[in-house]
């Protein structure tokens, strides 16, 4: 349970990259594109404000996610990320005054309970922190048998 902190790192920094990427796209207003104008207009998309905040802090949180991965498995991290499409949901009918119905809000409230459900089930990693090869042994037991 100690990488909680650093797993909701993670789905916060992919929420705030969704929110920027859309901002982004609204200052820009609706794409078109032409064979001929295609690279001008994605220069002008990737170089936004907006935008560009938003790509670097998918890199930001996916290198979080990348540690993460590397401490807890992949069965129990995962999931947490879906509380990303929660934030999401919550900031986006705040902000952008988008619809959050009756529809959605059950399926945040399934997600969330799905999310407790997968914390709850805890962290089968070992207390020392030792990596796991893939049948689940750790590298400091499998070292130690002979």
């Amino acid at each position: 349970m100690k990488y909680i902190p650093f797993i909701l790192f993670t789905v916060l920094t992919n929420a705030a990259a969704q929110l920027m990427l859309k901002q982004g796209m609204m200052t820009l207003g609706p794409i078109s594109m032409t064979a001929e104008t295609a690279i001008v207009r994605l220069f002008q998309i990737v170089f936004n404000p907006w935008v560009f905040a938003g790509l670097a802090t998918f890199v930001i949180s996916m290198a979080s996610h990348l540690y993460v991965l590397s401490k807890v498995e992949l069965s129990f991290a995962y999931p947490f990320l879906s509380l990303a499409y929660v934030a999401v949901a919550v900031f986006a009918y705040f902000v952008f005054r988008e619809d959050l119905n009756a529809w959605r809000i059950a399926g945040i409230a399934l997600i969330c309970a799905g999310t407790v459900l997968i914390a709850q089930s805890g962290i089968s990693s070992d207390a020392n922190d030792k990596p796991a090869d893939a049948a689940g042994v750790s590298t400091a037991e499998f070292g130690s048998k002979s």
